[in-house]
Order: structure tokens, then sequence, then C-alpha cells
């Protein structure tokens, strides 16, 4: 009995201990498998550790202040690289931040720019991880910097605020990158021959002040100039067209020197000139032929007319003048009122030359004549005199002829004008 106990009994047996030994080896998996986890982690944070350090080498303040004490140390700023060796170059490039206005009366025009300028300097060499030192404005006095000047330049002021606003840049093979802001009042003669239809190129001249070729040779970089927008630019009554730059040399006294030149080329706007002068001289010059068409005995509206143009011309012309004293306006205001004389003076002279009454009604002057058909003063008629030799026209015909020769004779002046001065 008790044997076939131990017989049912031995599957179930079998069954439980392989089941402890499947929990035991599941158990053992999962182990190791946090276990590869873990150690792919740690792998991957030292791979990463490694990689930083690699590509971004920490560097310590003291560093780049030995860096720039060993390169200081001995060096001559009072010499140029390479002296008595070969000439040192220098490449340059503008960045034209805005250009206006231009001042026709002075002949001048003001340029805002970012002027640059790159040599090798073979003293300042250094060996570090660092490819390049970026520096400010204080260790400009210390090298060597190009006396670099305005040739054409009235007026140059560098801007300061909120600190000079100039760069410095060193490699560790000695190139050397200077920039600065400048603001430019340059020379610039403009040629008014073809106003206001007029085209202009206004120079920037630039060299070396002391060294000559022989010592200093510039080159233009590639791009050698750029410029911001030029919408933002006041050039006012001028467009910007174009640039273009160019290298020549000057012959003097002291030796031959490189001459850098930059040509900004402007035309004027004719739109304002279109509404601010052609098309109101035209429309006083149209309203003067009103009158011929008006019968000549209405002698109001020929003197409201002609008082109406006076005052159109001497408002287009006062406009044009300047901004004057207190002084210089009270004199101007006598000399108004006085050239009112000139107006005052046109009635009484198209009343006696013009005299009222009907056409068939006139004072006789001589047996046959009387002032309505010719040119007679009153004083004359009234005492009967005449003088051989006067023009006899009437004045009805005169009318009649200045409706056609007037407008004529404006179209043809018209012609010629704008033809001269758009093709020749």
């Amino acid at each position: 009995m008790g044997s076939w106990k131990a017989f049912l009994f031995f599957p179930f047996l079998l069954w439980s201990q392989s089941r402890r030994v499947r929990l035991m080896l599941l158990l053992l998996i999962l182990h190791l498998g946090n276990c590869v986890d873990k150690a792919d982690d740690e792998d991957d944070e030292d791979l990463t550790v490694n990689k930083t350090w690699v590509l971004a080498p920490k560097i310590h303040e003291g560093d780049i202040t030995q860096i720039l004490n060993s390169l200081l140390q001995g060096y001559d700023n009072k010499l140029r690289p390479d002296i008595g060796v070969r000439p040192t170059v220098i490449e340059t490039d503008v960045y034209v931040n805005s250009i206006g206005p231009v001042d026709p009366i002075n002949m001048e025009y003001t340029i805002d720019i970012i002027f640059a300028q790159t040599w090798f300097d073979s003293r300042l060499k250094f060996n570090s991880t660092m490819k390049v030192l970026m520096l400010n404005s204080n260790m400009v006095g210390k090298i060597w910097i190009p006396d670099t000047f305005f040739r054409n330049s009235r007026k140059s002021d560098a801007h300061w605020i909120t600190t000079p606003n100039r760069l410095l840049r060193i490699w560790n093979d000695g190139r050397v990158l200077y920039t600065l802001r400048l603001t430019i009042n340059a020379e610039c003669y403009l040629q008014l021959h073809n106003f206001p239809m007029d085209e202009h190129s206004c120079p920037l001249e630039f060299s070396s002040y002391g060294y000559p070729k022989n010592e200093i040779e510039y080159k233009w970089k590639k791009p050698s100039v750029e410029v911001a927008d030029p919408k933002y630019w006041r050039l006012y009554q001028f467009a910007f067209v174009g640039l273009r730059n160019s290298t020549e040399i000057s012959h003097t006294i002291s030796g031959d020197y490189i001459i850098m030149t930059i040509f900004f080329d402007l035309s004027r706007r004719m739109g304002y000139f279109t509404i601010q002068t052609y098309i109101p001289c035209i429309l006083t010059v149209v309203l003067s032929w009103v009158s011929f068409w008006i019968n000549k005995d209405a002698v109001p509206a020929r003197t409201s007319l002609a008082l109406m143009e006076y005052g159109t011309l001497h408002y287009f012309t006062s406009n044009k003048k300047g901004k004057t004293t207190r002084g210089r306006k009270i004199k101007n205001k006598t000399s108004v009122s006085s050239g009112l004389h000139p107006g005052s003076t046109l009635i009484p002279m198209n009343s006696i030359s013009l005299p009222q009454g009907d056409d068939d009604y006139g004072y006789q002057c001589l047996e046959g004549k009387d002032c309505a058909s010719f040119f007679c003063c009153f004083e004359d008629c009234r005492t009967g005199s005449w003088r051989e030799g006067r023009i006899h026209i009437r004045i009805a015909k005169i009318d009649s002829y200045s409706r056609i020769f007037f407008p004529t004779a404006f179209a043809l002046f018209n012609l010629v004008y704008w033809v001269g001065y758009l093709y020749l």
C-alpha cells in the first residue's frame, strides 16, 4: 500500500521540483539583464563625457592671460609686421550702414560704415587649443595698427557710446582682424549742369598716410563692399543706383601710395521736382493765357488775373528760400510790401491801354483816328497831338494772335527742353 502511494505522488513531486527550477532560472535571467543595462548606461556616460572633453576643452582665464602676456612680451607696436623683409598686405572690406543726406550746397555727403582691415603679424602667433582670441578695444593700442585715413573726408567721427565701437580678432596663425564704425562727411562734387535730371558718383577714398606702396599694399577682400537695405537711407531727393570700387596709385613727392576708392552712384528723383517745380510752373504759364480770352474791356477780370499770377509766383519763390533770422524776415516783409508796387502799376496801365466803354466809342486823336483802334496814350488823345511813326495795331488782333503764338511757343520750348535734357 505504501509503495502504491509513493508511485502516485512521484509525478507531482517531479512537477513541483521542475517548477522551482524554472522560477530560479527566470529570476537569474532578469538579474543578468539589469546588470547588462547598467553597464551599457555607464559606457554611454563615459563616452559622452569623453566626446564633450574632445569637442570643447575647458579653457581657464589664466591660460588666455598667459597667452596675451607672452604675445606682448617684447612686442614693439611702433614697427609694422615683416619690416625690412616684405610689404605688409592689408585686405580691406566695407559694410555700408547708410548713406545720406547729400548736401548739394556744401558739395558733400554723409556715410555710416563699418570699416574692416585684415593682415598677418607673425609676432602674434601662438600655440593653444584655442583657434582665435576675441578681444575688444582695450587691446587695440597695444599692437601695430595700419595708419589708414580717408583722403576726401571733411569730418570723421568714431562711435564711442556706450564703449568704443571697435573689434579685434587674433588667430593662432598670426592673422589679425580689426574693424571700427565710422560716420564720415566726404566730398562729392556734384555736376549740376543736368539738374534736376543729374546723376552723380560720390567717391570714398582711403589709403595709408605714411607708408608708401613698398611698405604697405592694400587689397580688396571678397566680397569687398556690402550694403544694408537702402530703403532706410536718408537720401531724400536721390536714389541709390549702385556702387563700384577701384584701385589706383598716387604719385607724390614722398612716394607712391595705393588709393582705394568706392564710388556710390546716385540719381536725382524726378518725382519731387515734377510736383514741386514743373507742374506749378506749367500751370502758372497756362493760367496767364486765360487773359487772351477775356474781353479787353473787362479790366477788373484782367487785373484780378494778374494779381493772382503775381501771388502764385511769389508763393513759389518764397518757398524756395531757406530759413533766415528774425531780422531778415522783417526785411523780407518790407520788400514784399514794396513788391506790390509793380502789381499796382499794372492796374492804371490796364485801365489806360484798355479804356472802358463801347467798341464804337473812342477819343478823337486826329481826323479818322481814335484810341480804341490805335496805340496812343490818353494824354495825347486829349490834346489831339499825334506822333508820326507810331505802330498801329488793333488790340483785339493782339489777343487773337497771342492765343496761337504763346501756346505754340511754349510747346516748342518744352519739346527742345525735354529732348535736350533727356537725350543730349
